[in-house]
């Protein structure tokens, strides 16, 4: 289980500079060996990708490993020249809204379309947002992708009454269907009461909001006010978290924009954790059709760094693991693989490590 305390500040310049050169050579490495989809698959796997955070020295269980070693990965990837086959965009706070914006110097870049890349980010955001309420906000957002295509995505989101972080983990693959426990992995160290309509049981709950908001929006106003007058103490909004003005304003947006799915509604703009709410309860009261009320959160891993545990970090040992790697990458760039080999043969003795991950990890998905 990896617990992600919230840790402000950040990370030390001196310590930040050295992750970044790391970071960049073992991803330089991966996509040499094995492709950039196998690497997107790897950050998009919470254990390989806390590792990774462990062995470039961010403190194992922070918040912070998250946004420093993605903001690492971008920076180190501005070192690896025009031609690498990977992009990565967005970031924390600011840089995640400016995520369609890099996206599409991206397609102009490469000669790409960028369009679905975009609709893509905005929707997994939403996702993790709207359709899964479990007490975090997003404020962190990096999506890595390849001109073929391939994408995956890292998100973050907050509770501050909690003092702790939540990770979220995409990766494309073929009839992925983003509404049905699409997640590689959801990290944090405690699950809460959710509300989960990104869940494959809440299909149900799902197709009988599109249904709902297919009616008038004066009958859809009039049910939500027979509901809220006899709404159980127990459920997970009170009549006043909605503001009932606006909700009779988005539902006449809904209505209007004939959505024909859940992802439709979703993504009309305005909709909101509130919206849904109240749409996941005339769902459950009036068609009985509950949506799911199950923590997707997964958990993973160890090692440490920046704060100390269990040791400093070693600046002539990280010099010189970061020198290692570049000089089997400047080999294996001329065809001498011989550095590059006797490096990959070091991790036989660990062969082992994929076989704990599947016994030990069965609910990381």
């Amino acid at each position: 289980m990896t617990s992600l305390p919230l840790h402000y500040g950040r990370a030390p310049a001196w310590l930040f500079q050295k992750m970044k050169r790391l970071s960049a050579s073992i991803m330089e490495i991966v996509v040499l060996e094995f492709g950039p989809e196998e690497f997107l698959a790897r950050i998009a796997d919470p254990l390989w990708f806390q590792a990774l955070g462990c062995v470039v020295g961010f403190d194992w269980h922070s918040s912070g490993l998250t946004t420093t070693l993605c903001g690492a990965l971008k920076e180190g990837l501005k070192d690896l020249g025009n031609d690498f086959p990977l992009a990565i965009c967005g970031g924390k706070a600011k840089r995640a809204i400016g995520t369609p914006g890099e996206l599409e110097r991206y397609g102009d870049k490469w000669g790409i379309e960028v369009s679905r890349f975009i609709e893509t980010s905005r929707l997994c955001a939403k996702i993790d947002n709207a359709a899964i309420q479990d007490g975090y906000n997003l404020y962190h957002h990096t999506f890595f992708f390849t001109r073929k295509g391939a994408w995956a995505i890292v998100q973050q989101g907050m509770n501050e009454t909690e003092k702790s972080a939540r990770r979220y983990q995409w990766l494309s693959k073929d009839n992925l269907d983003v509404m049905s426990d699409p997640h590689t992995g959801i990290t944090c160290n405690e699950r809460g009461n959710v509300l989960n309509f990104a869940a494959g049981e809440s299909l149900p709950s799902r197709n009988m909001v599109v249904d709902f908001v297919k009616e008038h929006p004066d009958t859809m106003t009039k049910t939500w006010r027979e509901i809220a007058l006899a709404m159980p103490k127990r459920h997970y909004i009170i009549p006043s978290d909605v503001n009932e003005k606006r909700l009779s304003k988005i539902l006449t947006v809904i209505h209007e924009s004939q959505p024909e799915t859940f992802k439709d509604v979703l993504q009309i703009r305005g909709v909101g954790k509130r919206t849904v709410s109240a749409l996941a309860l005339v769902s459950e009261i009036v068609y009985k059709t509950p949506p799911s009320f199950k923590d997707p959160a997964r958990f993973s891993f160890a090692h440490g760094g920046k704060d100390g545990h269990p040791f400093p970090v070693d600046t002539k040992t990280y010099e010189q693991s970061i020198e290692f790697l570049k000089t089997c990458l400047d080999r294996a760039r001329v065809g001498d693989r011989e550095k590059l080999d006797a490096f990959k043969r070091l991790s036989r003795p660990s062969s082992f490590l994929p076989q704990i991950h599947a016994d030990n990890c069965t609910d990381i998905r």
